[in-house]
């Protein structure tokens, strides 16, 4: 059961060609966006479409292979955990991030 804990599975488009860091340890960071499409029909019976977006940050060899395959538009399958975290900004300002730290990557589309 401890598997299923705090697990995140999306199937989405990427939004934006990934920002990929490396860092002094060689290590590298890969930050992107992936829209989920929701559609229903309201009340009155319209179809209603809703798009919701969520940041997602991959590590290491997952870095790697985002760097060398995903670009705007491809469809994608992501597994990782959910994570908040806070910072300050330039203004002092403290700001806070939700998003999905991946551990897995499946390239869906062509």
């Amino acid at each position: 059961m401890n598997a299923m804990k705090n697990r995140v599975q999306l199937i989405g488009n990427v939004g934006n060609n990934p920002e990929i860091k490396t860092l002094e340890s060689g290590k590298k960071l890969a930050h992107l966006t992936i829209a989920t499409n929701d559609i229903y029909r309201n009340d009155k019976g319209e179809k209603v479409e809703q798009t919701e977006w969520h940041r997602v940050t991959a590590w290491g060899k997952t870095a790697e292979i985002i760097e060398k395959f995903v670009v705007k538009g491809k469809e994608v399958a992501v597994e990782g955990k959910l994570t908040h975290r806070s910072y300050e900004d330039k203004n002092g300002e403290k700001k806070y991030i939700t998003e999905v730290v991946v551990n897995e990557i499946l390239l869906l589309s062509k």
